[in-house]
């Protein structure tokens, strides 16, 4: 075991954060704590197999990257801590001191190692906040309850989530595909989920001249495009531009005209998926399952037998029922020969005979097509040629089956173009009944097969940059207006992509999303308390919606709600008006089944001079620097200006 860096051994202080992990997401997030709230972070990272100075090295370059991203490289008390570790076992965890540490974030991306270690740090901390990063969302909410139960018991007394040391299980994935697949379709924004409801965050463009924007419920951020610039400075905050303005007043809005606005525009109960298909919940009716020309056929031998029924009927007499049965029992020759019967009946026979030679073949068609349509249904479909106005979603990995799942329940048409046929999100895709071109989307013919001519949008998400990069140039090359979103991780890479791209294509908006940007501040947020319920990319920088109680906080209790709000910093949004056992502890997580029926408890709009009471819960859209101002974590010092 090695600590980073050297020389002096620092013993780690009372409620410091540790971070456990070694890619993109650990070292946002390590960078997140430490510039934003101003934590002590030790950062516990694996080490390579081989000899002690690669895994020094390795330990010293990751150590570079995290001060390059919190823009500090200082080695007082107060710097990162890196230590490297062949395992995350009890001592590793130990010695990066989870006993006195605050909180605990787990961000390797094996699952199993996640769980091995969150197991250990609760027995060896029962009050420690645990943030653990899993994709499998039903083992993480299962998970959640396990670890707080086994707090409660080690802790006689302990309420986990009155005391906020309970267990957070987030996955990268879930909160980076609402902001990823918001990104590529106009009109449709950015959503947060509180209580059951949806907050739906919508992008304006700057109004013509002479029109008068329309604010929404109230205006959550003024962007950096202009008129001018419909593109703004969305490939990075080193633009050179003036950036976004985070929660502005309405002065401020007034004033600021030609830029467009990001405006709460709906808040609505959270949608169902939408209704199963007609046929075993894949969307496929009965009609389909046989040809015209079958059901034609079958339509002609349905009525030449009622024909023979009711000839049968006036020949022999009696009841029609009975007829009815000689009729078939002819048309499957199983009846006897109508040997001394009338030569009426015995014609009748042999055209009920000749009706059920022709009748087999027929049966055996129809199930032959039903299997073929069966068989299609459960494979992959192929775009339609009359296709336009969707999606091209490229890359079908962990976050790209959240994208489309998240795009699916939206409602918006989506071609899928995957180059691993056995990909995660190839069983949901088919299941969704979602058009799927397998094949390499560098080669000619690709994009051209998912009808890239006629899309909308084109969301590149696999996990190579230039990958996404070339696919974005070819994509342009044949659509030059296609409105692009790329998946990028390094900001000067995107910075540079997004001069380039708008500059050739000034009417056409390019984006750049990077998911561990996106997700390292719900981790850390998660770190802070679990009082967070999500967040809003507004270009490269974070809003986050956060659920506080009134009591403590002097900046809330006992003011009006139009004295609480502080630009550029927090506003109220709403107010929970369910009694305080009633609340739910996360209002970031969907309801129970069988708590869907419980209306809910936020009030939103509240009167702007409703005096906030100690017992009030309030939701709020807060910068990351008002977050840590009203959890009373305000930075000892600045190196930056404040994200606003």
């Amino acid at each position: 075991m090695t600590v980073f860096p050297q020389p002096a051994r620092r013993v780690p202080r009372s409620g410091h954060m540790i971070v456990c992990g070694d890619d993109a997401l650990a070292e946002r997030l390590a960078g997140e704590l430490t510039t934003v709230y101003r934590e002590r972070v030790t950062l516990v990272v694996p080490s390579a197999p081989r000899t002690g100075t690669v895994a020094r090295a390795r330990a010293s370059a990751l150590l570079g990257q995290v001060q390059s991203v919190i823009g500090r490289t200082d080695t007082g008390p107060d710097a990162p801590r890196v230590l490297e570790a062949p395992d995350l076992d009890e001592s590793v965890l130990a010695e990066a001191g989870v006993r006195e540490a605050a909180a605990l974030a787990l961000v390797h991306e094996d699952d199993e190692t996640n769980i091995r270690a969150a197991l250990a740090a609760r027995r060896l901390n029962p009050r420690l906040r645990l943030v653990i990063r899993l994709y499998n969302r039903k083992l993480g909410q299962r998970l959640e309850e396990l670890l707080d139960q086994a707090a409660a018991l080690a802790v006689p007394g302990l309420d986990p989530a009155a005391l906020d040391t309970s267990t957070t299980v987030l996955s990268d994935a879930d909160t980076a595909a609402p902001a990823l697949a918001a990104t590529a379709v106009a009109g449709t924004s950015k959503v947060v989920q509180a209580d059951g409801l949806l907050l739906r965050a919508v992008e304006r463009t700057p109004p013509a001249a002479g029109e008068v924007a329309d604010p929404g419920l109230c205006t959550l951020a003024l962007l950096s495009s202009t008129t001018d610039d419909p593109a703004g400075a969305e490939g990075s905050d080193a633009s050179g531009r003036e950036g976004p303005t985070l929660l502005p007043d309405d002065e401020t809005v007034a004033a600021a005209t030609g830029r467009g606005t990001v405006v709460l525009e709906t808040v609505t109960h959270t949608g169902t998926a939408p209704p199963p298909g007609r046929l075993a919940g894949r969307g496929l009716p009965l009609a389909t399952l046989f040809s015209a020309r079958l059901r034609w056929s079958l339509a002609g031998l349905v009525t030449c037998v009622l024909g023979l029924a009711v000839a049968t009927w006036l020949t022999i007499g009696g009841h029609p029922l009975h007829a009815a049965y000689l009729t078939l029992l002819d048309l499957f020759a199983i009846n006897d020969p109508a040997l001394d019967e009338a030569t009426s009946r015995q014609l009748l026979q042999l055209l009920a005979g000749l009706a059920g030679l022709l009748f087999l073949p027929v049966l055996l068609a129809a199930a032959l097509e039903a299997f073929g349509t069966f068989r299609t249904a459960s494979a992959l479909r192929r775009p339609p040629r009359s296709l336009s106005g969707h999606v091209v979603l490229l890359g079908l990995g962990k976050i790209g089956t959240r994208v489309l799942s998240r795009l699916h329940e939206l409602g918006i048409p989506v071609v899928c173009v995957e180059e691993d046929p056995e990909a995660r999100g190839i069983p949901l895709a088919r299941r969704l009944r979602v058009p799927t071109v397998i094949g390499d989307v560098t080669q000619e013919g690709v994009l051209e097969a998912a009808r890239i001519d006629r899309a909308h949008a084109l969301l590149a998400l696999t996990s190579n940059d230039t990958t996404n990069l070339e696919a974005a140039l070819y994509a342009r090359s044949v659509k030059p207006d296609l409105r692009t979103a790329l998946r990028l991780y390094d900001d000067d890479f995107a910075t540079a992509v997004h001069r380039t791209l708008r500059a050739a294509h000034p009417h056409a908006l390019t984006r750049s999303r990077s998911v561990s940007t996106l997700a390292a501040p719900a981790f850390a947020g998660a770190m802070m308390g679990r009082q967070i319920l999500g967040a809003i990319p507004v270009e490269r920088r974070v809003l986050l919606f956060a659920a506080l109680n009134v009591a403590g906080h002097p900046q809330l209790e006992g003011r009006t709600v139009a004295e609480t709000f502080r630009p550029g910093a927090w506003r109220v949004l709403a107010l929970d008006t369910a009694a305080p056992d009633d609340r739910r502890p996360d209002l970031a997580t969907t309801p129970a089944h069988d708590d869907t029926e419980r209306p809910a408890g936020l009030v939103w709009e509240p009167h702007p001079g409703y005096v906030l009471r100690p017992q009030d819960r309030v939701v709020l859209a807060t910068t990351r620097q008002g977050l840590a101002e009203l959890l009373g974590r305000q930075p000892r010092l600045r190196t930056r200006p404040p994200d606003r």
